[in-house]
């Protein structure tokens, strides 16, 4: 364990100058006050990572400094040292937020034990709140990049929601970061402490995707060797993330709508009832009221889901936030690739700004890192551009088809543009042919995997 600055507060000079050997020993650095107050001064002028005080001092007592020192650093530990007698005492300074208390006369390997647990519960306090600083850093609403009237909008309705714990639905094309405002939702709520859990509901299975989100027991099926949590367990108290919620089976979607009314639910293969407290944020990159109307997305979820509806434009639609994008991404890689790229120039920006991003803000991301990667430009201009982006063409809008071409052909001619124009995104491709996910997959393997088409 690394030093540690410990505070010992302690009128008996005997017992005081004990504690300071034995803890030095330890290897820690210790500073030695006879009274509460004049603890209190070294205490508000030292960076101290424990204290430990006795209860009976003169001028200013333990239970004094101990609500003393709360109030100045709440998570700051302390142990409380009591004679005989005050055992009463050292009870009231534990409601008040000490670690420990030990009696006299002081045991050494007691003592030394408590300084190490309070020292270890510290040390995960301080990291603790390092990472959530981190975190609500990372997912703070200034990483959202966006001066467009549209996004404006949407991080003043963030903002007002994010402290209620009312379901949210996100609608929005693959790229445009609903993943993104689903953390700045999550971290800038009450919730921001407690666990954010996601879920791709389209990359499980009709087969595991109720173990995934409930949980199973024991022998529930082949291959459930042992209990496992669910997803909605592991988000107690925390925020869930329904990624591509139009993918969870019509089966499934009854038993979340129960998890949504009653809180409750029960392990696959289990008969004990789960309570928990969580809030609900899904999205989607579909239309659900077209889900609705088509009857494969429950009308009665839908509208529990969809208490909050943010809806997220396209890139194309919001070409005003392109060049903010491209400069916000170029400190990015220049930070995290020790860069010095100066910017971009105007002709390059214009074709930056021209091109139909299909992939949205993620296609955009992507690009401004590779060619920052290959090229490492002092300025970025046309010839560091990927060709699509310099020929000023988006995806292709026509696919030529000669007269007499068989159906299948031209089913199978129209799914292979589609997934090159969509560079291998198969819900994209989906969606432009107005097609279900599953079926992309099931013609992609018929023709010979995605390698073979793109």
């Amino acid at each position: 364990m690394d030093k540690k600055l410990i505070l010992i507060a302690e009128d008996d000079p005997m017992v005081g100058e004990s504690l300071r050997l034995l803890l030095k020993k330890k290897g820690h650095e210790i500073l030695l006050a006879a009274n509460g107050k004049e603890a209190l001064q070294l205490f508000r002028h030292k960076n101290v990572d424990l204290v430990i005080t006795d209860v009976v001092m003169p001028k200013m007592n333990g239970i004094e400094f101990l609500e003393a020192v709360k109030g100045v650093r709440p998570e700051t530990e302390v142990i409380v040292i009591s004679a005989q007698g005050t055992i009463e005492k050292a009870v009231q300074a534990m409601k008040l937020g000490a670690f420990d208390f030990i009696e006299k006369p002081i045991n050494p390997r007691v003592i030394s034990l408590l300084v190490e647990r309070a020292l270890e519960k510290q040390t995960l306090i301080l990291q603790n709140r390092d990472l959530r600083s981190r975190l609500e850093d990372k997912f703070h609403f200034k990483n959202i990049i966006g001066r467009s009237e549209k996004m404006v909008k949407i991080f003043e309705l963030i903002r007002h929601i994010a402290p209620y714990d009312s379901s949210v639905l996100i609608i929005g094309e693959s790229g445009t970061g609903k993943e993104l405002i689903a953390n700045a939702i999550h971290y800038n709520s009450p919730r921001a402490s407690m666990p954010f859990i996601k879920v791709s509901c389209a990359s499980l299975s009709e087969g595991i995707i109720e173990s995934e989100l409930f949980g199973h027991e024991k022998g529930a099926f082949t291959g459930a060797i042992t209990s496992r949590k669910g997803r909605f367990e592991l988000a107690h108290q925390g925020t869930l993330f329904l990624d591509e919620v139009e993918d969870i089976p019509p089966a499934t979607q009854i038993k979340l709508l129960r998890v949504l009314q009653e809180g409750e639910f029960e392990r696959v293969g289990g008969n004990r009832t789960i309570k928990v407290d969580i809030r609900i944020i899904a999205a989607s990159n579909q239309d659900l009221q077209e889900a609705v109307k088509a009857a494969v997305f429950r009308e009665d979820l839908y509208y529990r889901l969809n208490v909050v509806n943010i809806k997220l434009p396209a890139l194309k639609d919001r070409k005003d936030d392109i060049p903010f994008l491209v400069n916000f991404f170029i400190g990015k890689y220049n930070e995290r690739y020790h860069m010095k790229v100066g910017g971009v120039s105007q002709r390059a920006m214009n074709l930056l700004v021209d091109y139909e991003w299909t992939g949205n803000v993620r296609e955009l991301e992507n690009t401004i890192e590779s060619l920052m990667v290959i090229s490492s430009p002092k300025v970025v201009d046309i010839e560091h551009l990927p060709q699509e982006v310099r020929d000023r063409k988006g995806r292709p809008e026509v696919i030529p088809i000669e007269i007499g071409t068989s159906l299948e052909d031209v089913e199978r001619e129209m799914l292979i543009q589609t997934l090159r124009a969509t560079k291998g995104n198969k819900r994209k491709a989906a969606k432009l042919l107005g097609i279900n996910v599953r079926t992309i997959h099931r013609k992609v393997e018929e023709i010979g995997g995605l390698s073979s088409i793109l």
